[in-house]
């Protein structure tokens, strides 16, 4: 049996697993383990079994995942994501569809703190889903908007898909962090301008707030002050070159902890929780890696990427045309497959592609959490839309589905934009202080 039909076989057993819910981690370490025997025989699989997990283990790279999941999780413990959605609330909703927008805005505050969407979505919409309902907003644009404003927690820096692309890849996770930003800032802009469009066509939907006074906008901004200076201490520091990912995250950490305190709001309860889901999502992630480490050799030496890349030039496409089929099949999957899955299941076949075309890993990088943003928000897995279910009573799943469709036109919008734009992702990377 040929390399590449046990590399086919062992991708539809992977697949199969998937499919019969089994934890993606643990998919990937069956297939990879049981292909690489197939392959290379027992006492290798056997080495690499020993190997992987102990290489992980002392990954210090890895260590930023849970420094910056502690520091969103005492950010939701201190009471900042409410400061951050009133003081948007403040500044804009009053505007058509403003309590939509300023949940959008502080879905994307809080994504600077947390790094993980589901987290984003969760704790903003416990936050907005009152406040629009109590104003008459129309179901479908209140949990649509929580939803997809949710997604930006794995573009704005700190992203755990920014970290696991890096570690699959190489790539530098300070500049892939920066070439997230502008991007956050770009979908940020086109999800509020989807909301003015809404609301403008239909104004019933997203009815103004009571515009605020001066000195309560002020009071608003300046109790969110202290999470914005500390998010730009975090990229700032990356930026300037003052340290390192892992040192920032560890800065963060620290500060959002002073800060809970300042508060008082860390008692042994709070502080029991903030660990404890901080070890929850870290084991989640850290076995989707060393799931990953021990399938891409088996992959390898299945020779699939290789004749892949080889067969490419071949075709006579363009690269532009490959790397839009490559978009297209991203989305694809995404409607059945989980985000990080995808990323670890189709980078070691995408990446070498992307590289021989010539284009730049970090810009690819910035383009795929897009594409994967899409996927959180896309029928019939959606993950941030059974979240938003989850918290958002008496509104039906089709109701939250069809309140995406707009949202997901604009993260359409956002990655043609980062395709015929390149320097969106790159600029920051690009000038920042190494």
């Amino acid at each position: 049996m040929s390399p590449t039909l046990v590399g086919i076989l062992g991708l539809a057993g992977l697949f199969l697993l998937i499919f019969l819910r089994v934890p993606i981690g643990i998919a990937l370490s069956i297939a990879g383990a049981l292909g690489y025997w197939a392959l290379s025989g027992l006492d290798p699989t056997l080495a690499l079994l020993g190997s992987v997990p102990f290489e992980i283990a002392y990954n210090y790279d890895l260590s930023i995942i849970a420094l910056f999941v502690l520091m969103g999780n005492f950010a939701m413990v201190s009471g900042m994501s409410r400061d951050l959605y009133d003081m948007a609330r403040s500044l804009v909703g009053h505007w058509p569809g403003g309590l939509a927008s300023a949940t959008v805005v502080g879905c994307a505050g809080f994504a600077a703190v947390s790094g993980s969407s589901l987290a984003s979505a969760v704790t903003m919409g416990r936050v907005a889903l009152p406040e629009m309902k109590r104003h008459d907003y129309h179901p479908r644009l209140a949990t649509g908007c929580v939803a997809a404003g949710g997604t930006l927690g794995i573009l704005i820096p700190p992203s755990t898909g920014f970290i696991i692309y890096a570690l699959l890849t190489e790539e530098s996770i300070g500049q892939l962090f920066l070439a997230g930003v502008l991007p956050g800032i770009l979908l940020t802009g086109l999800f509020m301008a989807t909301i003015a469009i809404l609301t403008r066509l239909n104004p019933a939907i997203g009815p103004r707030a009571p515009r605020l006074s001066w000195r309560e906008r002020l009071r608003s901004v300046g109790r969110s002050l202290s999470l914005v200076g500390i998010v730009f201490a975090v990229l700032g520091g990356i930026y300037f070159g003052v340290f390192t990912p892992v040192e920032a995250a560890a800065i963060g950490a620290f500060l959002t902890l002073v800060l809970t305190i300042v508060r008082r709001r860390l008692t042994l309860e709070t502080l029991k929780f903030c660990l404890l889901e901080t070890v929850k999502t870290f084991a989640f992630v850290y076995l989707i890696v060393i799931g990953a480490f021990l399938f891409n050799p088996f992959l390898a030496v299945t020779q699939i990427p290789a004749n892949l890349a080889a067969a490419m030039p071949g075709l006579d496409l363009s690269p532009v045309v490959i790397l839009i089929v490559i978009v297209l099949g991203y989305i694809v999957l995404g409607t059945f497959l989980e985000g990080l899955a995808m990323m670890v299941l189709t980078l070691p076949i995408v990446f070498p592609l992307i590289k021989d075309m010539g284009y730049d890993p970090i810009w690819f990088g910035a383009l795929l959490v897009v594409i994967l943003e899409m996927s959180l928000i896309s029928p019939p897995l959606g993950l941030n839309v059974f979240v938003v279910k989850g918290i958002a009573e008496g509104v039906p799943m089709g109701e939250i589905f069809r309140g995406i469709i707009p949202f997901w036109g604009a993260m359409l919008i956002c990655a043609a934009l980062l395709i015929a734009f390149p320097d969106i992702a790159l600029i920051l990377p690009e000038t920042m202080i190494r």
